[in-house]
């Protein structure tokens, strides 16, 4: 079931999609670029930095809309025994919080509706980048803010901000300063919920706010992190935007230890559905 992308009194709408089209239309370019093969230009070999195993293409198969409102993401596995899938980004690459205002990037998402053995390997998310990693590929320095991340069909929601150095540092790389929720009412798999972050710079100290279904389960302080740290990865040029389901990787090992992921029951062709993504900003 689809839903408007939300009007909200007193946010200024700055970006959003909502997938509207005719089924297996690509994304619509003039928003979103995608990422390809293994790894950034000049990172090709690391697997996105994760150590995922997913190829990611343009294939209408692995990522296009489904003509009933939705952006479909979808992990298959050839018969060679590889996985392919897809990874897409907005263009745009400015979305910050204003002086005195807040930001709030949100985006109504079914994770992919697969469970137990079945589902070990998988890793929708929805998250941001500092402007700056596209050309030096500074990470954790240049900030990223995890606004959904799922592993294995776990019921449950992660939000993490990677920031400084890796490995360690004030963010505790790599795995970040985190925390996760179940979704309300509904398991994540079994109905479309909405996860959103805000950055608010309203006061001092900043304040990043995670949300699921508007509930708050996660809040960092800028005075949580050295002042240095802070300003390197809230540089007022903004991050862009990711989607994408990756298979395999540290986060699913992590979570599935000792047993490496995908396995055998790994089973494709489970797509994250997007609903809208959309991001305001207000002034005070």
């Amino acid at each position: 079931m689809r839903a408007e992308v939300p009007q909200r009194q007193g946010w200024t709408l700055r970006f959003a999609d909502d997938f509207n089209g005719p089924v297996g239309q690509l994304p619509a370019s003039t928003r979103w670029r995608f990422d390809l093969g293994h790894g950034y230009s000049g990172a090709e070999g690391n697997n996105w930095g994760t150590h995922e195993i997913e190829a990611n293409t343009a294939s209408p198969a692995n990522v296009s809309l489904d003509g009933q409102g939705h952006l479909r993401i979808t992990p298959l596995l050839d018969a060679k025994g590889q996985w392919t899938s897809a990874r897409i980004e907005t263009n745009q690459a400015d979305f910050h919080a204003p002086p005195g205002g807040v930001l709030r990037v949100e985006a109504r998402i079914r994770m992919p509706d697969v469970q137990g053995p079945a589902a070990i390997g998988y890793w929708p998310a929805f998250w941001m980048l500092g402007h700056t990693f596209r050309q030096r590929l500074d990470w954790p320095a240049v900030g990223e803010v995890d606004i959904m991340e799922n592993v294995n069909g776990l019921n449950r929601t992660w939000g993490t901000l990677h920031c400084g150095v890796s490995p360690g540092g004030p963010c505790t790389e790599k795995h970040g300063l985190s925390a996760d929720a179940p979704c309300p009412d509904t398991r994540c798999h079994a109905a479309f919920h909405t996860y959103a972050v805000e950055w608010d710079r309203r006061a001092a100290p900043q304040v990043l706010r995670w949300y699921v279904d508007g509930q708050l389960y996660h809040t960092l302080r800028q005075d949580q992190l050295p002042a240095a740290t802070w300003q390197r990865m809230s540089a007022p040029d903004g991050m862009f935007l990711i989607l994408n389901v990756a298979i395999g990787g540290e986060f699913p090992d992590r979570l599935s230890a000792p047993v490496r992921t995908p396995t055998a029951t790994t089973q494709p062709g489970h797509p994250m559905l997007v609903d809208y993504v959309a991001v305001w900003t207000r002034d005070h």
